[in-house]
């Protein structure tokens, strides 16, 4: 069994100074905690594999392609592979977990 405690990948997290700490990684699928300031701008650009929000704590904005919406803790958003989004409007810092399949950079190049 591979069990995480999000508590100790936000420590991983906050030691290498990064935005996004991964803690699992299949053919199929990866998992990582991605965490955005209060008032931060969120720098990811589109990705080759589709991928799913699980927002944990904090408050903002996201947008997918030309749709836009609030986010709270229980928010989750799917993403589909290479559309345009981002987080924006961060008023309270944001944790989330993020979900790809397949893995994050395992896709093929379109």
């Amino acid at each position: 069994m591979d069990a995480f405690e999000i508590a100790y990948v936000e420590l991983r997290r906050r030691a290498r100074g990064a935005l996004y700490q991964e803690f699992l990684r299949r053919p199929t699928m990866s998992m990582g905690l991605y965490v955005l300031a209060a008032g931060g701008v969120d720098p990811q650009q589109p990705h080759g594999e589709d991928e799913a929000y699980l927002v944990l704590r904090g408050r903002g904005r996201i947008r997918v392609g030309d749709e836009e919406r609030a986010v709270e803790p229980g928010s989750v958003v799917f993403v589909p592979a290479r559309v345009e989004h981002r987080f924006h409007d961060i008023t309270e810092e944001l944790s989330i977990a993020v979900f790809f399949a397949p893995a994050e950079g395992s896709a093929p190049k379109a």
